[in-house]
């Protein structure tokens, strides 16, 4: 079977429409998926990586850098929103490619969506854990740093992972990854109330923090608004914005979860596109209002600290009152970021399975939640095994070289779409192609750019043990390659 081959839209759009019990329950909503995106971006993005971006990169203009990252995002989303009104199938980047660049890129950026996902879902329990110690120190309860730190640190003068002193295991990120496993396993409806709960307490904390905020903001903090540059490449001047872009993309992660699950919307085709161009503009709203608050508040030299809202709020005493709410919203965003991340997930290695490439297990379907249940806690096992023993910068720069890829395919699959099918039926169709995704793919390859060799090295490494998988089986047991080719099927 030739590497190129592609699924039919057809096909993928049969199966959208089976109702068998071994398939998905259709039970979302839009506010249901609208709720998704944002539980899966607002989280480490609004609670921890602004205040980096602003004393290391942008200063004052990091609103910029938000912005500059939601461009490339939007174009992204606007090609995501096109595909998902087209193929309303769970599977995300990874369906997409198969419907229009074959194959072997089909299981290229399935591969590819772990990283986004699986250890985006580790990163952000990492970043969980560190918020609930802090947390728990206020009230009086100090965790061991043995049952609280990874055991590992990644030394940037070695160029390796060292052994920390007194670290055993990150228990708080394992114990929360597991704990939304199973939310997740129980149930799609069940796991979509609880990220509507959450997602409404941190939407209130946000808005709270924003609009008390301001009243007490110093605006000659806000001078030079683009802080002269340091000398140093990247930091501060137009440079540092570029660069401030690059490290608050991580931020804007997890919108794109939301076509992972097409398959349990209620009216994909319509809602998709709304959900998830709807909460990205959303978040990027808070995401530009906050920074101007936090970099108002205190000046964004000292902001670059693991937990900026709460030091910000901490240089003016009459809103002292906020921090406890502050850590109450990070604490509840973050766990419903790891929920979407590792529904992301799960719903890939689900149809990767089903098409073959992945053993047939993981495509299991719980008789009586309806839930992939198999892949589901596999994804969650290994994901908080990961949160347990590695260290949140090296996880990061791992899921943002993942997604910019994923981003950049999907971008180049809506230009051979119209070129291979200009007569599909198209319930949402991106503008002015081939301009939107060719600025998308000029953004992702921008971005991506800016992120150190040390995470392009890791990307080669991740993708030499995927191609091993595909030629070793994946190749072998594939549905489409098997009903083309009797002769590739495996012996039994």
């Amino acid at each position: 079977m030739a590497l190129g081959s592609t699924k039919s839209i057809a096909m993928l759009q049969a199966e959208a429409a089976d109702e068998g019990s071994h398939s998905l329950k259709r039970v979302l909503t839009v506010y249901n998926l609208t709720f998704l995106g944002i539980g899966a971006i607002i989280g480490a993005g609004i609670f921890v990586l602004t205040g980096h971006a602003a004393a290391e990169n942008a200063g004052n203009a990091v609103v910029l850098s938000f912005g500059l990252a939601f461009f490339g995002c939007l174009f992204a989303g606007l090609c995501y929103a096109e595909f998902a009104s087209v193929v309303p199938i769970a599977g995300s980047a990874y369906t997409y490619a198969y419907a229009t660049l074959g194959e072997f890129m089909a299981f290229f950026i399935g591969w590819n969506l772990v990283l986004e996902y699986m250890f985006g879902a580790a990163t952000v329990g990492v970043g969980w854990a560190g918020y609930f110690s802090d947390f728990m120190a206020k009230i009086g309860i100090v965790l061991p740093k043995a049952f609280s730190q990874a055991p590992v640190a990644w030394s940037e003068t070695l160029h390796r992972l060292v052994p920390v002193a007194g670290g055993i295991i990150n228990l708080p990120a394992f114990l929360l990854v597991m704990l939304m496993t199973v939310v997740l396993v129980i149930g799609i409806k069940e796991s979509a109330r609880f990220n509507n709960f959450v997602v409404f307490i941190k939407l209130a904390i946000v808005v709270l923090v924003i609009g008390v905020g301001f009243f007490f903001v110093n605006a000659a903090n806000w001078h030079p608004f683009i802080a002269p540059s340091s000398g140093t490449f990247g930091k501060f001047g137009l440079s540092g914005v570029v660069r401030g872009a690059a490290v608050v993309f991580f931020a804007y992660i997890g919108f794109d979860a939301v076509s992972t699950a097409a398959q349990e919307a209620k009216n994909p085709q319509r809602d998709l596109p709304i959900a998830m161009l709807g909460s990205l503009v959303i978040c990027t709203v808070l995401y530009v209002l906050m920074s101007l608050v936090l970099t108002g508040l205190a000046p964004y030299n000292q902001l670059d600290v693991p937990h900026p809202v709460a030091y910000a709020l901490s240089h003016i005493p009459q809103l002292g009152w906020l921090e406890i709410f502050v850590d109450i919203g990070a604490i509840a965003g973050l766990a419903s970021v790891v929920l979407v991340m590792l529904l992301g997930q799960s719903r890939v290695f689900f149809s990767m399975s089903r098409d073959g490439l992945l053993p047939p297990a993981l495509s299991r379907v719980h008789p009586k939640f309806r839930t992939p249940y198999v892949t589901t806690i596999l994804s969650g096992t290994v994901a908080a095994v990961i949160s347990a023993i590695f260290p949140i910068d090296i996880l990061g720069e791992l899921v943002s070289i993942g997604t910019l890829c994923a981003f950049t395919i999907v971008c180049a699959g809506v230009i051979v779409l119209r070129v291979k099918r200009p007569d599909l039926h198209r319930p949402f169709k991106t503008p002015f192609v081939p301009a939107v995704p060719l600025l998308g793919i000029g953004s992702c390859l921008g971005l991506m750019a800016f992120l150190p060799r040390a995470t392009w090295i890791r990307l080669i490494v991740w993708m030499l043990v995927g191609f091993v998988v595909y030629f070793a089986y994946g190749r072998y047991h594939s549905k489409l390659a098997t009903e083309r080719e009797p002769s590739l099927a495996p012996a039994d």
